[in-house]
């Protein structure tokens, strides 16, 4: 790939920035000088990078970000650069440059982590229902993905559920025209009344099993939160024996409950 064949936006590269990286490329890292040179070659070249990182504009990253995502991939390319196998500059520095920015937005920008193998088949799922869509000419289905692929359906499914990790929507998103109701407002939590709901029907034929001192004490006990010496007193007994019926009862609930 020769400079002068493809997009102006590289021809603002100076030639000495050309003739700048291929002399570097033959320059000992050791040499004095060398950093100096490198720097120069760097910035000579930066307004590839940053055409090539305009290419992703608008896909949820600050430019900011890619500019210098792009250079970092730039600075990759001058120093494995290697002059004697005779491809041009351009030809090595744009797939390194486009790599890095890819890896960028691999790595980055999902929302949810998920793995690699996930990451890839979610492209390439994206890749096919483009070029499906176009050459059959209507939305491709499931099984068309998966035979263009040479993939199971179940793959498919994976890589468009694997989509979603992409991007998140924040819990603070409003959902009504005026505002004042939040995504975070539809989600449901845990009701412990719900989930003791079925102990308490069981609890009803249980208590049934006990004699009425017994449930009097428990109710004094659990619902009217009185100690076993105020209990012993309203019942005129002792607190030891309190104690122990509590203890009989409790012990006959759950070998009710448990057998239920």
């Amino acid at each position: 790939m020769d400079l002068a064949t493809i997009t102006p936006a590289y021809r603002r590269v100076p030639e000495s920035g050309i003739e700048l990286v291929r002399a570097l490329a033959r320059m000992p890292k050791d040499r004095p000088g060398y950093e100096t040179a490198r720097a120069a070659a760097i910035e000579a070249w930066l307004p590839l990078a940053r055409h090539l990182a305009l290419r992703y504009a608008g896909r949820g990253e600050p430019q900011d970000d890619l500019v210098q995502t792009a250079t970092v991939g730039l600075i990759k390319a001058v120093d494995r650069y290697d002059a004697d196998r005779g491809v041009e500059f351009t030809a090595f520095a744009i797939p390194t440059i486009l790599g890095e920015v890819k890896r960028h937005f691999r790595d980055r920008t999902w929302a949810v982590r998920v793995p690699r193998r996930m990451q890839e088949m979610r492209i390439a799922v994206a890749d096919a229902i483009s070029e499906l869509a176009h050459t059959l000419g209507r939305s491709p289905t499931v099984p068309d993905v998966a035979a263009h692929l040479g993939i199971t359906e179940e793959a498919v499914l994976e890589g468009l559920e694997g989509g979603r990790a992409y991007s998140a929507t924040s819990l603070s998103t409003p959902i009504t025209a005026d505002g004042n109701a939040e995504l975070a407002d539809t989600l449901g939590e845990t009701d412990a009344d719900m989930e003791l709901a079925e102990l308490r029907i069981a609890l009803g034929p249980a208590m049934a099993t006990l004699d009425e001192r017994e449930r009097a004490i428990l109710s004094l006990r659990f619902y009217g939160n009185l100690t076993q010496t105020e209990i012993a007193q309203q019942i005129g007994i002792s607190q030891m024996h309190v104690s122990r019926l509590i203890a009989r009862a409790l012990g006959r609930l759950r070998v009710h409950l448990g057998a239920g």
